[in-house]
């Protein structure tokens, strides 16, 4: 199969591929980019492999930066971007279970290859738009199938956190995953608790944000990959509910506010659940604040007041947060409701403690308290947000 039109970002990156083949090596673009690029997806960026050794590749460009190079990756800084470039290799060891022991570099593609994840990521591209496809993958590609390249208990001995992948590229791609590659999740999920809790995160929100969620979820819990990961196990039962939601969540904080609720965690709870899955602070405020904002709507319309705190962020995760829930609310009215606002933030106050002093407050608390009731009535509509209505308002 040879692909005649490249898109640009190949294009740009040919030249490099070219330095390498002109010099007497081998060089394929490999990965994820050849994948997406058959399935007309968005590409992020290009990965190379060559016969190259990583000496050989520092050798033939001016600019290079040794990322990996004990693995074989040199990235080379060429025009205005940036290129992996990875020496054909073999992998063995994984003792704990993510990354090899031992990397042998070789000369020969197909060993580089029969190392990689899926089939649907084995395959590579040199430079003329030729597919090198040794294992089979154009026909998963074209029958939606993710299948383990080789033996799939092999390859998640290798890398348990390819059994995440799985579940991810399911849902990102609205694939099925093959019968066999399928049955060995289930028969080594246990492999999975090896895996940090950061890689686990970044493909779990990724699995719970693409196109094919639900499905994608539900093979998460078959195969109990869902009990071995932070605060899931033994919640089967509460989780279950996600695969026959409506709606997908649009954000990752939309998402985790979700299975919170899903797993019907206190609110004093919430901030150690974020911690466990290692989350950062800065989203374990904003998915408190959502699901705050979402008891609310639950209980009755917000006053302007109560969407001005929110904010409109908040006010839309909350309110994408109960339509996934099958608590449906009228988000465009609460939108049109706050954008209606006369301030939106403090900052737009037309004014502040330093006006309440010239005036005669004293500083001290009864200056936070005159602020707050003064800004109240000016997001509620009450009083006008200038210097002389308001001076008026606090004197009287």
């Amino acid at each position: 199969m040879r692909i005649n039109n490249l898109p640009e970002i190949f294009i740009q990156a040919l030249p490099v591929l070219k330095t390498l083949t002109t010099a007497g090596y081998e060089a394929y673009f490999v990965g994820g980019s050849v994948r997406d690029l058959l399935l007309e997806r968005h590409i992020h960026d290009v990965d190379i492999a060559t016969s190259a050794y990583p000496e050989e590749v520092k050798e033939l460009f001016t600019h290079t930066i040794d990322t990996g190079i004990q693995h074989g990756t040199v990235t080379v800084l060429y025009g205005d971007s940036s290129y992996e470039i990875t020496t054909f290799r073999t992998e063995s060891g994984y003792q704990d279970y993510r990354r090899p022991d031992k990397v042998e570099f070789v000369q020969n593609l197909a060993e580089d290859l029969k190392r990689r994840d899926f089939t649907i990521n084995a395959l590579a591209m040199d430079q003329d738009g030729e597919i090198r496809d040794l294992f089979d993958g154009l026909t998963d590609l074209n029958q939606k199938l993710i299948k383990a390249v080789g033996d799939p208990e092999q390859r998640f001995h290798e890398d348990a956190l390819r059994m995440m992948r799985a579940v991810r590229f399911m849902s990102q791609l609205k694939f099925t995953i093959e019968a066999k590659t399928e049955a060995a999740i289930k028969d080594h999920h246990e492999l999975l608790s090896k895996i940090s809790v950061e890689r686990i995160r970044d493909e779990f929100i990724k699995m719970c944000l693409g196109q094919n969620a639900r499905q994608a979820f539900q093979v998460f819990l078959n195969t109990e990959l869902s009990e071995e990961v932070p605060d899931f196990r033994g919640k089967k039962e509460q989780l279950s509910v996600f695969p026959s939601l409506t709606f997908a969540p649009s954000t990752e904080a939309s998402a985790w506010a979700v299975i919170i609720i899903l797993l019907k965690l206190p609110n004093e709870e919430i901030a150690r659940f974020m911690r466990d899955w290692k989350n950062s602070n800065a989203m374990a405020k904003r998915v408190e604040e959502i699901i705050y904002f979402f008891d609310l709507l639950s209980d009755h319309t917000p006053t302007s007041f109560e969407l001005y705190q929110a904010g409109l962020e908040v006010v839309v995760s909350a309110c994408d947060v109960s339509r996934i829930l099958g608590q449906p609310v009228n988000s465009e009215a609460l939108v049109d409701q706050y954008t209606a606002l006369p301030i939106k933030k403090d900052s737009e106050l037309a004014i502040n403690g330093g006006d309440l002093i010239k005036w005669g407050l004293k500083p001290g608390p009864a200056l936070g308290e005159n602020l707050a009731t003064i800004k109240e009535k000016v997001v509620s509509g009450e009083l006008a947000n200038d210097v002389e209505s308001i001076k008026e308002f606090f004197l009287s």
